[in-house]
């Protein structure tokens, strides 16, 4: 894959690794030569990816942590660089999502996604992205989202976190960039991935079509060596986050309230 050579030898942290989109790009990285450093909450999941990528020759270490934690983040750091591994490529991945009204969702959902989407997402960032900048050699990829580009009711949480993944993304590579840094928001839409089990709102979600994790890691990848700054790996994706600049914002979550809207009936009152 282009530039991706780069990566050959370096290590990688990846968020979010036990499935999903992270699970596909420590996959892809590997298959570039990177030595991957896997967290999430799940030992068992991480240890599975971790035995098939060491069976391909691959050199693999866990740290199990919840980034809803506010210590995680210290404890990954402390695994990593704490204990002398130079982590060049950081994987922002972990989050997570709830479709729903939100005046009849449960408060510490809404919550844990600003906690995890967000606040991990600078407390991983601010531990690893100084040392990338003494070095002089770095890359960071934060996954945000399509939902990033506009308010979606329903997804109202969550599509404001993404917006501030996107935009911290964005500042971020822009004060980097000058010490070899390259920061990269990958904006993927509806995803084939455990997701939806999650955060429900399948069928509404998925009839704007799928994408698979692997294409989205492999695109996303493939960004980060270039150095882009965003990537959104689906065309209709693209074309909709183009487009939503030049419709008024009221407009826009008009249309998306009245298509997303639950069916339930307490959530139409």
């Amino acid at each position: 894959m282009a530039g991706t050579q780069d990566f050959r030898g370096k290590w990688a942290l990846i968020t979010g690794a036990s499935a999903g989109i992270g699970a596909a790009v420590a996959r892809e990285l590997a298959a570039c030569g990177a030595n991957l450093i896997l967290t999430a909450r799940r030992r068992d999941r991480l240890d599975a990816l971790a035995a098939e990528l060491a069976a391909k020759g691959s050199a693999t270490r866990i740290v199990v942590a919840d980034l809803t934690d506010p210590t995680a983040p210290q404890q990954i750091y402390d695994a990593t660089e704490g204990s002398g591994i130079s982590v060049d490529i950081l994987i922002d991945n972990a989050g997570h999502g709830h479709y729903g009204a939100f005046h009849l969702g449960v408060p510490e959902l809404e919550l844990s996604q600003v906690r995890l989407n967000c606040e991990a997402v600078v407390r991983v960032a601010r531990l690893f992205v100084p040392q990338m900048v003494e070095r002089r050699r770095g890359w960071v990829l934060i996954v945000a989202s399509t939902a990033s580009f506009q308010p979606i009711p329903y997804n109202t949480t969550y599509a404001a976190t993404k917006a501030f993944d996107r935009f911290f993304s964005l500042g971020l590579a822009a004060e980097v960039e000058r010490f070899g840094v390259k920061v990269t928001a990958l904006c993927p839409g509806p995803t084939e991935t455990e997701f939806f089990n999650v955060a429900g709102g399948a069928g509404v979600f998925r009839r704007f079509g799928v994408q698979s994790a692997q294409e989205v890691a492999r695109k996303g990848i493939i960004a980060l060596a270039q150095g882009k700054r965003t990537i959104v790996p689906n065309l209709k994706g693209a074309f909709t986050a183009f487009l939503v600049r030049f419709i008024p914002t009221g407009m826009i979550t008009a249309v998306l309230e009245k298509s997303l809207r639950p069916r339930g009936n307490s959530a139409q009152s």
